[in-house]
């Protein structure tokens, strides 16, 4: 998450410059690639696909304590990380693979993610960095220099859109090229604002898909690696200013709404000085 102004600045200021660009591949990645791109921004020379054992095990069915080892859970839930890394190379990136390491995760269940990653061709290591501070995350480190150093070897990955495209061909290529849908619907009013976006001469910009971070899909229930789905387009939103379209796909906000109670109630500072409640 960042700007165009502020990446030019860092990349003058630092040899190497990370970029949070989250949620998942499906929705950062291609962000940054297509529609930061389209601004004018810099192509990553590495990308790195952040997995931890516990989200493995929810795309792999696995109920109740995530904390609980279930190696089994674990290997039904690559399916989902192997799209992610497969979103990566489609977008023409090299990825590299961080496991967050918990306590609670068991050997059994680390050795099934490396040995995937490796099956898979793509660098791996464990990173402990929340608990170990640098020394915990220079194994990954070392791995994304690498990568970032390795020379080109294929010709670069087609676009999965061109400025050009209509609209609905925008959305369509990245519904089923980025996330395995199989069509997309859109309702009255989507098509009532594309219609009026296209007449208006915004037709040309990028498109920035709001829709669950929870699936691949627009249904937050739908875990693991669906295909052929069909997705919704319930409204399309000019952005002028910042040069993009807003396309809402399902029941999504986009603002982020707080929980009912946020963990800012928590936090305190006692008599000594010392913060409390901080996650």
């Amino acid at each position: 998450t960042t700007s165009l102004a502020a990446l030019a600045l860092a990349r003058s200021l630092a040899e190497f410059v990370v970029v949070e660009a989250g949620f998942g591949a499906d929705l950062g990645a291609e962000k940054f690639v297509n529609l930061v791109g389209a601004h004018g921004g810099p192509q990553p020379d590495a990308a790195v696909v952040v997995v931890t054992v516990r989200a493995l095990k929810h795309h792999g069915g696995a109920e109740g304590d995530l904390a609980r080892p279930d190696p089994d859970a674990v290997r039904r839930g690559l399916a989902n990380l192997e799209r992610h890394v497969g979103i990566v190379r489609r977008l023409g990136l090299r990825p590299v693979l961080a496991v967050n390491r918990f306590p609670s995760d068991s050997p059994a269940e680390i050795d099934a993610v490396l040995d995937a990653a490796a099956a898979w061709s793509v660098p791996a290591a464990c990173s402990t960095g929340y608990a170990d501070g640098g020394a915990g995350a220079v194994g990954l480190a070392e791995l994304v220099i690498e990568a970032a150093d390795t020379p080109a070897v294929h010709q670069p990955a087609p676009q999965v859109y061109r400025p050009e495209d209509p609209i609905a061909n925008k959305i369509l290529a990245v519904a089923t090229e980025i996330y395995g849908a199989g069509g997309v619907e859109f309702t009255p009013a989507a098509r009532r604002s594309i219609a009026w976006a296209e007449d208006q001469g915004f037709g040309s910009l990028p498109i920035c898909v709001a829709k669950t971070q929870y699936s691949l899909s627009d249904d937050p229930g739908l875990r693991g690696a669906p295909r052929g789905f069909t997705m919704t387009v319930r409204d399309v939103e000019v952005r002028a200013g910042a040069g993009f379209l807003v396309v809402l796909m399902g029941d999504i906000m986009t603002m982020p709404g707080l929980p009912a109670e946020p963990n800012a109630l928590r936090i305190d500072v006692d008599e000594q000085g010392r913060v409390r409640g901080v996650v």
